[in-house]
């Protein structure tokens, strides 16, 4: 059961990442745009189903409880939050950064057989884990609606 429309252009964000830190650019100093510096990176998932649920878990280091808003619209769950840059160290004193901040936004077309009702999420260790339990198969199931003569 494919959870996500799969696209192409993924792999080349993939890419992207792995060039900007090979030549070691610095979104901050005014090489790209806002536009580009926004949803720069987007936290690594795991998608899995078990008999009851579907388990989504995402790794989400460094980005406070208040700063992930996950919510459900139009049978899409989308996950969204900040990961805000420690203001207690100065630029000028770091040696190297390779962590991505900023804000992000992960989208999940679910199948139709999810209880929107019944979403939890549970943020442990860095890893966010949203478990959206499933309609029982009866629940599914077509139901076939006399059509009346007049």
């Amino acid at each position: 059961m494919a959870l996500v429309k799969y696209n192409p252009l993924r792999e080349l964000r993939g890419v992207q990442e792995q060039m900007n830190r090979l030549l070691n650019i610095s979104w901050d100093q005014g090489l790209a745009g806002e536009d580009l510096k926004e949803g720069i990176w987007q936290p690594a998932v795991d998608i899995y189903e078990t008999e009851h649920s579907i388990v989504i878990k995402a790794e989400v280091p460094d980005v406070d409880q208040k700063d992930i808003e996950v919510l459900i619209e139009d049978n899409t769950l989308i996950l969204r939050g900040e990961r805000r840059q420690e203001d207690d160290v100065k630029k000028e004193s770091y040696h190297r950064i390779e962590r991505f901040f900023g804000s992000f936004q992960r989208r999940f077309n679910l199948p139709a057989n999810i209880k929107q009702d019944t979403v939890s999420a549970v943020c442990e260790r860095g890893v966010l884990t949203i478990t959206l339990s499933k309609k029982k198969e009866k629940d599914t199931m077509p139901k076939q609606i006399k059509v009346e003569v007049k």
